[in-house]
């Protein structure tokens, strides 16, 4: 999956990349994945708030030095189409050599922002090629404007100890995590730093989207510690990014700096070309809103394994990590919710259930949270729908962002099913009996194989349920 996928970005997004373990990488990787889309933009701005290295000058395909407002403004009347790097004027570093860029103060980073619409990615702070940072006092300098903010961690730093060797600024590092200089790097210090309001959250503006971006998971296990970790960080931020690399952007473009970097930190300039897979909170909405006419009595309330089999359903969708989970209510609500009693579920009534299914579809997709990124509609007369159907269903959209995910027995579709937040829209006009069968012609759904026949059976009939009894 493509870095510019996994951020959801809209058309003229304001990017800001803070923390560490590869900003610079990740931000041309992303300006070039936008030029190259269908229907791209023909230009990308780069920035910074804060000093960048002179060699990141040879990545833009433009470098424009702004030392006064009036060289912004002439912006507005034409730029370069491609990369165009906009900073402010060179710096001297030791024995006079230019080694940095200025960066540009966020009072006029605003001048650039609302120019033509054009993207704007902006690097806020600094880490010195290191895998992990804490900010200082005065970082990160992040634009109230900016409607998105990635926070970089290398998951190479972790197993290292806690020194300057793998860490800017290890002393506040080690405040916000608790960890004394030279302990060795574990997830939960980083954990704890990335949730810290002086540490990844710093100085976010309010209305912006928080990614967390985990860079350098080659590893099977890095990516189980990052997937480890991303539930507790979903309390902080809209989603977590697991991105694997590949090629080296920096090596060819630094010149003589490339000696004085370690080899071992120098990997770290390396280039996300790929995405493993995205985590956010995905909803189960159960729907439960049926009459059950043709049964004769309420199928929810069925007893099944010494339990309701709304209970059971509940149950799975818990197990499987849904977060949160609706239970949509109709013509029978209050023995419902005396079932679920106590269970950590929200439990919302259709005062339309008569007009069909869709309006309990939209009464669950108007329960959800606003960072929600996909919904699991399961149905409460099907309990033979497990956990590891559920999980896979959601691991293969985290590594696809499909718009559908369906299990397939024996060719046949099957529930239940998965809708990304980007086709949640669609629902607004479906009505009567239908759920979300008309948006499998409009979007290509991704399948999960399933070799379980009884996920097909559905239970209409007491024939239908003795035979699960009798399974």
């Amino acid at each position: 999956m493509k870095l510019s996928t996994a951020l959801r970005l809209n058309t003229s997004p304001r990017v800001a990349f803070v923390g560490a373990g590869g900003k610079t990488s990740g931000i041309f990787l992303l300006a070039r994945q936008l030029i190259e889309a269908d229907r791209g933009p023909s230009s990308v701005f780069i920035s910074t708030t804060t000093r960048m290295g002179l060699f990141q000058a040879k990545l833009a395909d433009h470098h424009i030095i702004v030392e006064s407002r009036n060289k912004l403004q002439e912006l507005k009347t034409g730029f370069p189409p491609g990369l165009v790097l906009v900073t402010g004027a060179p710096v001297e570093g030791r024995e006079g050599k230019i080694t940095r860029l200025n960066g540009i103060p966020p009072h006029d980073m605003l001048t650039l922002a609302n120019i033509h619409d054009i993207p704007l990615l902006i690097e806020a702070d600094g880490a010195k090629m290191l895998p992990l940072k804490a900010p200082a006092a005065y970082e990160p300098v992040i634009p109230e404007f900016c409607d998105t903010v990635v926070v970089l961690a290398a998951l190479s730093g972790l197993g290292k100890p806690l020194s300057k060797e793998w860490v800017h600024r290890p002393e506040v590092f080690s405040d916000l995590s608790g960890l004394a200089l030279g302990e060795i790097i574990t997830s939960q210090a980083l954990l704890r730093v990335l949730r810290h309001p002086h540490g990844g959250l710093k100085n976010i503006p309010p209305s912006a989207r928080r990614i967390v971006l985990f860079s350098h998971s080659e590893t099977d296990e890095l990516v189980s510690i990052a997937l480890g970790i991303a539930p507790d960080l979903l309390n902080d931020y809209h989603a977590v990014v697991i991105g694997s690399y590949g090629q080296t952007l920096a090596r060819n473009v630094m010149g003589d700096e490339i000696e004085s970097i370690p080899e071992d930190v120098l990997s770290q300039t390396e280039v996300n070309e790929g995405v493993i897979c995205i985590h956010e909170c995905v909803a189960g909405i159960i729907l439960a809103g049926g009459a059950s006419q043709r049964y004769g009595e309420p199928k929810q309330l069925l007893v099944w394994q010494g339990q309701p089999l709304i209970k059971r359903v509940v149950e799975t969708a818990l197990g499987a990590g849904l977060s949160p989970v609706v239970v949509v209510t109709g013509a029978v609500d209050e023995p419902i919710r005396d079932a679920l009693r106590e269970m950590p579920v929200q439990i919302v009534h259709n005062p339309h259930w008569e007009e069909g299914q869709s309006t309990s579809v939209k009464t669950g997709l108007s329960a959800l949270p606003e960072n929600t990124g996909a919904g699991v509609f399961l149905l409460a007369d099907q309990p033979r729908v497990t956990v590891n159907l559920v999980r896979a269903l959601v691991e293969l959209h985290a590594s696809t962002l499909s718009p559908i995910v369906a299990p397939q027995v024996a060719g046949q579709r099957a529930n239940p099913v998965l809708f990304d937040r980007s086709v949640f829209p669609e629902f607004k006009n479906i009505t009567g009996d239908k759920g979300g069968r008309d948006l499998f012609s409009r979007y290509p759904p991704a399948w999960v194989p399933w070799h379980d026949v009884n996920l097909t059976l559905d239970i209409d009939t007491p024939d239908d349920f003795q035979q699960l009894l009798d399974e």
